[in-house]
């Protein structure tokens, strides 16, 4: 695709903010995800020319990182954590319930291009598990059910809150700006996650 001037600018804005053009490759990343979805080979060539890399040098971020993803992903992605105190607490039932519910495989997106669905390995949360994240958003202590409900609301377009954070969910592509370093001016939205819970870590150890 071709990039509109405003586009351009804004990148160029990005960049601004670094002492060394190179250390804006991650906010860029997210930027050009923000525009498109994805990453694309247009975005990473566009990116190296602004910051005088190789399209290899871009293109090893962008596959390293998990958070960039190199293929379209739904309106809202969601990552299910199954990591060792996820998986105790429920994570390993909840994802495959959810794909059952969804028909798709990880990594796979609904035929309505609403909910993609991402097995994660922690989302470094284990206070809160079993963890979802939906476009990088907290859901803590949910449940197959909980889950279900969550995609069928994204599906509708009408998503529950993150369990703190925006009191709204933002699409895939709004949160892909944020964290390029374009407010949307819910930073000071929501709750906070509230008091934690030792449960899973005292089932790992095989307690009560």
């Amino acid at each position: 695709m071709a990039y509109t001037n405003d586009q351009i600018s804004i990148m160029d804005s990005i960049i601004a903010r670094y002492p060394r053009k190179r250390s804006a490759i991650m906010p860029l990343l997210h930027y050009v995800q923000s525009i498109e979805g994805y990453v694309t080979n247009e975005g990473i060539e566009l990116i190296g020319k602004k910051l005088e890399l190789a399209t290899a040098e871009v293109t090893a971020v962008s596959t390293f990182y998990t958070q960039y993803k190199s293929k379209p992903v739904g309106e809202y992605h969601v990552g299910i954590c199954t990591n060792t105190l996820c998986a105790v607490m429920g994570g390993d039932v909840i994802f495959d319930a959810v794909k059952e519910h969804l028909g798709i495989e990880n990594n796979g997106l609904t035929s309505d291009g609403k909910v993609s669905v991402e097995h994660i390995e922690c989302n470094a949360a284990c206070d809160y598990a079993p963890v979802v994240m939906v476009n990088w958003e907290f859901y803590d202590n949910q449940t197959v059910e909980s889950v279900k409900n969550l995609v069928d609301g994204a599906r509708s377009g009408n998503p529950p809150a993150p369990t703190r954070g925006p009191k709204t969910l933002r699409t895939w592509k709004q949160n892909s700006a944020v964290l390029a370093g374009i407010s949307d001016g819910l930073s000071g939205e929501g709750v906070q996650a509230g008091a934690p819970t030792l449960l899973g870590l005292k089932k790992a150890k095989g307690g009560a």
